[in-house]
């Protein structure tokens, strides 16, 4: 694979959910990825995280198994695996002995809770994850019980994600010192991690720790979803003034008064409901007529089956064909070392 991470070899202990992910982002960027996976497993050809690897069946408990993988690392930059704490120490390939066979190699740990505190031993799943650091309690509307923002937060975002950068600095460090070292990369922290400017607006008095009464999280009548003439969706993040206004003049409401004072949170209910009816009143194609190409900071909502259809994803490549499916193309783009398309996900 080309790509900027061409001449990076990675070794991923096959598993589920982040781990996967960050081996994909890897792979995707041209790191050679070896996903070693237990035998009896057929290849899935709609698994997109598994795409582009190199796939090695080893049993992990054996000894001949043990011992491939401590040739594989021999020559590797990286591991990454997403067992829970200590399954790796039981098959007898823990850090210790992963940097014993290549003291410049990275171990990159990927788990929920962390490799030690109260929950680390404890089995848990993405939607746990983000309920502890309070993202899940900040994405629901007033009473109503959290949406639940599928396992984007804490599996990729939080999760896999933040391995693979965690990965490509520590591959950074070790090519430049020659000494390895192991990456704790816990979901809990990443989903923490991306709670940060949410939590400095908290601090500052600027963010409510009250669910839809905030700018971002349904409170407000100008950073919302509306439903349109056609029972479809459009959203609408007019926060800045310029943006407001703009907003305003498109809605026909720049001469109602009750709209001038944009941050009054007691006129939010009244100002939402009125936009409600304005949003109702026209199509989402009508609305994309009128909105798109200016600066309201506006999209239709479109459903995954749409996505890939629309102009602007079309226009940018932002999905590919593998295998006979529709699935994301490698993000981000560079403007040199162009990646590879996918391959589709495949077993020797």
């Amino acid at each position: 694979m080309s790509g900027p991470l061409s001449g990076v070899t990675i070794v991923e202990l096959a598993g589920l959910g982040p781990a996967p992910f960050a081996g994909m982002m890897l792979a995707d960027n041209g790191a050679t990825v070896i996903r070693v996976q237990r035998p009896g497993v057929t290849a899935d050809p709609y698994d997109v995280l598994a795409r582009s690897r190199e796939v090695r069946t080893v049993d992990l408990r054996t000894s001949e198994g043990v011992a491939a993988v401590k040739e594989l690392v021999r020559h590797a930059d990286g591991l990454i695996e997403g067992f829970r704490p200590g399954v790796i120490e039981r098959l007898g390939i823990g850090p210790e002995v992963l940097l014993d066979a290549n003291p410049a190699l990275v171990v990159g740990r990927m788990t929920g809770w962390g490799q030690d505190g109260p929950y680390a031993a404890m089995a848990g799943h993405d939607l746990n994850y983000i309920a502890l650091t309070g993202a899940l309690n900040a994405n629901r509307r007033g009473d109503a019980l959290p949406a639940i923002p599928l396992n984007l937060v804490g599996d990729f975002g939080g999760g896999g994600m933040l391995l693979a950068f965690g990965m490509v600095s520590a591959i950074l460090a070790a090519r430049a010192s020659g000494r390895g070292q192991v990456i704790d990369c816990a979901m809990t922290d990443g989903t923490a991690l991306l709670m940060g400017m949410v939590m400095g607006f908290h601090a500052q008095g600027a963010w409510l720790d009250i669910p839809a009464s905030n700018v971002m999280d349904t409170g407000c009548h100008f950073y919302e979803v509306y439903e349109t003439a056609d029972d479809k969706l459009i959203s609408i993040a007019a926060a800045e003034p310029q943006f407001y206004a703009l907003l305003r003049e498109k809605t026909g409401t720049a001469d109602d008064p009750d709209f001038d004072n944009q941050h009054d949170r007691t006129a939010w209910p009244q100002l939402k409901a009125k936009l409600a009816a304005i949003f109702r009143a026209k199509t989402q194609a009508e609305w994309c007529a009128i909105l798109e190409g200016s600066d309201v900071c506006f999209a239709p909502v479109l459903s995954m089956t749409d996505a890939p259809h629309h102009p602007h994803n079309v226009a940018r490549g932002t999905y590919v064909e593998v295998g006979g499916y529709v699935q994301p193309a490698p993000a981000p783009r560079y403007s040199v070392t162009v990646n590879d398309k996918p391959r589709p996900s495949f077993h020797p």
